[in-house]
């Protein structure tokens, strides 16, 4: 089996791909602290229209911005196209296989997140993979305009 090098820059078409096919994104590691990041790309990706499935282990976390808080990729009641993952780097295998036993096809680790042990784990499972970067620029990229009067 080939795999994708993950430390090289990722095609604008892959990443683009990604977003425009998944519909709903279990976000591991999601806060219910609005100061915090995760806090802020589940509310955007949630107002543009994603179906979020905050995934937080803590028992006294049970919704976050009105939506219902799994404790586990394993506990979630319906099918997850994208399994995004706020959580250490170290970590980011054993949310793999889990992404795998729930039969995710994406899996997506935030900025800063990245092991290539979690990697082959989901290409072996058959999901596409993002690491090291955000959905929510990424979503947002093709939007972007150079101003072209600066100086560098």
């Amino acid at each position: 089996m080939t795999y994708m090098n993950h430390d090289e820059p990722y095609s604008d078409e892959y990443l683009q791909g990604i977003l425009k096919s998944v519909k709903t994104i279990a976000m591991v590691g999601a806060s219910p602290d609005k100061t915090k990041f995760s806090y802020g790309v589940l509310r955007v990706l949630h107002e543009t229209g994603f179906d979020m499935i905050p995934v937080n282990p803590r028992p006294d976390v049970e919704e976050i911005r009105g939506i219902k808080v799994y404790s586990s990729l394993a506990e979630i009641d319906r099918s997850v196209d994208m399994v995004e993952v706020f959580r250490r780097a170290e970590d980011l295998p054993s949310v793999a296989r889990e992404a795998a036993d729930i039969g995710a096809k994406v899996l997506w680790g935030q900025i800063g997140v990245t092991h290539p042990d979690a990697a082959k784990i989901a290409e072996d499972a058959g999901m596409q993979v993002v690491m090291n970067r955000c959905p929510k620029i990424e979503l947002f990229r093709p939007f972007w305009k150079p101003k072209l009067h600066l100086t560098i």
